[in-house]
This record gives structure tokens, C-alpha cells and sequence, in this order.
């Protein structure tokens, strides 16, 4: 980890400290995603199950859940099926709680505007597989799909190495209601959920995160004409922790960690104005390190991981502003004097014991958030990502004849001479 002195840095050091890894979007990754993307859209199936064959070593296969779920059950532990089931619990109700009510505005006397919320048709879902299935992701996507209403869900996952579905994946589909899952992943995937490929529908809007392969794939799609919505811009993990004297050390380290050990390229920062907390963080990073499973993992990450120190809390916020997290760390002694000062984060963490780790898992909200300092201007999955607002304009006649006069003459002002006339036909028809 490296150590930097905030107050040391001019205007370059300081954007240098907060930059992010160059080369995430490698001009051959992105032509090869391109063509993967444009193979299916043209072909659909045929070129769907060929790119699945080369890059997963099988094709895509419709699996139902409900059978692997059955055997997931049986094989966990009481209090792994415990967990599992409040983590679905406690997200279904967080997001049931986040949904928006209808409104209706009388602008002026006899013109009414409403806005009505209505669910997307049809979500695809991408739940990351590879070296980790990620059966809390689908939990973290799918519940507050289903509290938003979202008439159809298509699931999609990376096939295990041996093939076929993870239990736990199937296990975590069957609490979310999904029926059935795809085992096909990457780039080929996210194009079938674009556009169609055989029995795997096109969908209106894809969510989940993914590797660089996905991530670019995601937005190749959606630029494309007739495209899918996407939720955000998604890259490798993220943790900024601000720390004050009083934090536990071990703690801090332990979420340092938390986050190293998803990625070699996952970022992690310590920003603190205790250089004693900064020295017993570091200690603890080393001593807790060599004892992980995903060590290699987690020290690459730490390769590039640095520790600010600030003079005072209030640089520390300016710095995640300008950072913008994915993950927000307050390990301070008054989490809440500094809340109003942060507006660029993900998720906030606030406390001590506000482990990040709870909200990957089942604190309510979703762990699927923006990366890349795009949490400057998008928010995390919520029911509002699925979910669009619809305006209904209700005008009386007495209302009608009020608003054409001054309608007409905005769009005069304006040069649209057909709007005007539009407006003007108002107050005769009303009278």
C-alpha cells in the first residue's frame, strides 16, 4: 500500500492518487466483444451456441431451478439456509419499502399532471460466474425486479467449469421466483439478451455486473440502434475507507481486504488524518493477508492500493467526492457529522460496525453498484431501475381555454408555428 500526504500533492499528484488503472478498455478486447455482439445479432442462435461452445465449452442450456434447488437445500447447513433466507427477506422488504407512489399536480386551475410508475416488460439479468457464482447477485438484482413488478425475467449465467448450473445459483433463482435460468455468459450472452438468439428472448433493459468482456458488451448494445437499456457503468470492485483515530484497525484491514480479494485490478483506499491508525492498518493488512484463501488475488490488488493522509475529515470528503466510490467506508468516531458532506458514493457504510460485507449480502440494499466514478451520476440497483414514470396530462375546458393563449405564444417565440396553431384550436373547441 502505498502512503501519500494529501497536502504534499499539487493539482496532478492529487488526480494521479484518485486515478483509476489505464487500459481497461483494450482496443482488441473491445473489436473482439464487437464481433462476438455482431455474430449474434445477426445469426441469433446458431452463432449464439457457436461463440458458447468456444468460450464457455458448451452450449447454452435452459435449466430449470427448481430440482438443483431442492438439492441446495439439502445440502446446506440449517444456518446457511437460515442466511440465505433472511438475506432474501430482509432485500424483498427494503426494496418493497422504495417504491414510488403515483403523484397528481393541479398546475393551475382545471389542468391536472400526473406521473404513474409502471414496471419494464422484460429484464434480462446477468449474474457473474467464473471463479465465483455469485448467488447473491441474482438476489441483489431479481427481488427488486420482482417488487417493481417486472411482468418477465431472463436470468443468465456462466456455465461451471464441469458444465451446467450452480446449485446455489439455482437455490437463489427459486426464492426470487425465476423459474429457469440460462447457462450461457460474456459477451455472447449479453448479446442474446440484446437482440434475441432462439428461445432466448430479447429484453428491454440488462442488468448485473461482469468482467471487462460484459462491461464492454453491455455498452456496445447499447449504443446500437434498437438497443437494450443498460443500468450503469460497471467495472472492478471498489472501497475508500475514511478512518479517525478512534477506528479498530483490524476492522479497516478486514474491509481493505474484503474488497482486494474480489479482483486483481479491485480498488482499495485508506484515507485518514492518524498516521498511528494508518501504521496499525498497514500491520494489519500484512498480518491478516498470508491467512486468505485468495491471498494472490488480494495482494496483487494491493499493489495499487494507497493510504492518504488529510489534515482534517473535511479534505477526506472532498476527496471522496472527487473519487466517487463504488463503496464508502466511515469508520469514525461521529459517522453522522460527516454524512451531510458527502455527495459521491455508491453505498455509505456508516460506523464502525457497518461492515461492508453486510451490504454485499443481506443488510436490504444492492450490492450492485457504479464504479469507475460513475456514482457521481448514477445510482445503485434499486426498484426504480425497473421501473419507468409515465406523465398523463388532464385538462378541463375552462383549463384549455387559459392554456392556449400563453401555450401559443412560447411556441411562437420558438418558430413552431404548427405547435402554436395546435394550442390555439383549444380555446375554440373549448368554447
Amino acid at each position: 500500500m502505498r502512503r501519500l500526504v494529501w497536502s504534499d500533492l499539487d493539482a496532478a499528484g492529487r488526480a494521479a492518487a484518485l486515478a483509476r488503472p489505464e487500459g481497461r478498455r483494450d482496443p482488441a478486447l473491445v473489436e473482439a466483444v464487437r464481433a462476438i455482439v455482431e455474430n449474434v445479432r445477426a445469426d441469433g442462435w446458431e452463432a449464439l451456441a457457436a461463440e458458447a461452445e468456444r468460450i464457455d465449452g458448451a452450449p447454452p442450456v435452459r435449466v430449470t431451478v427448481a430440482g438443483l434447488a431442492a438439492r441446495a437445500r439439502a445440502s446446506l447447513a440449517a444456518d446457511q439456509l437460515v442466511a440465505i433466507e433472511l438475506a432474501a427477506a430482509n432485500i424483498d422488504r427494503f426494496h418493497r419499502a422504495g417504491l414510488p407512489q403515483d403523484i397528481s399536480v393541479e398546475t393551475m386551475p382545471g389542468l391536472v399532471v400526473r406521473k404513474i410508475w409502471r414496471p419494464i416488460d422484460r429484464v434480462g439479468l446477468y449474474i457473474p460466474g467464473g471463479k465465483t457464482p455469485l448467488f447473491s447477485t441474482l438476489l441483489m438484482l431479481a427481488l427488486p425486479a420482482r417488487a417493481a413488478g417486472v411482468r418477465d425475467i431472463v436470468a443468465v449465467t456462466p456455465p461451471r467449469p464441469d458444465g451446467g448450473l450452480d446449485p446455489l445459483i439455482a437455490l437463489a433463482a427459486d426464492l426470487a421466483g425465476i423459474e429457469a435460468v440460462w447457462t450461457v455468459g460474456g459477451a455472447q450472452a449479453i448479446a442474446a439478451l440484446a437482440f434475441g438468439a432462439g428461445a432466448i428472448p430479447r429484453v428491454d433493459k440488462i442488468c448485473g455486473p461482469g468482467n471487462a468482456w460484459v462491461a464492454e458488451a453491455k455498452t456496445h448494445a447499447a449504443s446500437l440502434p434498437g438497443g437494450p437499456a443498460i443500468d450503469m457503468p460497471a467495472g472492478p470492485s471498489e472501497l475508500m475507507v475514511i478512518a479517525d483515530s478512534g477506528a479498530d484497525p483490524r476492522t479497516v484491514a478486514a474491509d481493505l481486504l474484503s474488497q482486494a480479494e474480489h479482483d486483481e485490478a479491485a480498488q482499495v483506499l485508506l484515507v485518514t488524518d492518524s498516521p498511528a491508525l494508518a501504521d496499525a492498518v498497514e500491520a494489519q493488512v500484512a498480518r491478516q493477508l498470508p491467512t486468505l484463501p485468495r491471498c494472490a488475488i488480494a495482494a496483487a490488488s494491493l499493489d495499487a492500493a494507497r493510504v492518504l493522509l488529510v489534515r482534517s475529515l473535511d479534505a477526506a470528503a472532498e476527496i471522496a467526492n472527487a473519487y466517487a466510490p463504488e463503496h464508502l467506508s466511515l469508520a469514525l468516531t461521529d459517522p453522522e457529522a460527516l454524512l451531510p458532506r458527502l455527495a459521491n458514493a455508491g453505498a455509505i457504510f456508516a460506523g464502525g460496525g457497518a461492515a461492508e460485507t453486510f451490504g454485499d449480502y443481506l443488510a436490504g440494499s444492492s450490492h450492485v453498484l457504479p464504479t469507475d466514478g460513475a456514482a457521481r451520476a448514477w445510482s445503485g440497483i434499486s426498484v426504480h431501475s425497473f421501473l419507468k414514470a409515465i406523465t398523463v396530462q388532464q385538462v378541463t375546458p375552462e383549463a384549455a381555454r387559459a392554456a392556449a393563449g400563453p401555450a401559443a405564444a412560447l411556441a411562437r417565440l420558438e418558430g413552431l408555428e404548427a405547435h402554436a396553431r395546435a394550442a390555439d384550436l383549444r380555446s375554440v373547441v373549448a368554447a
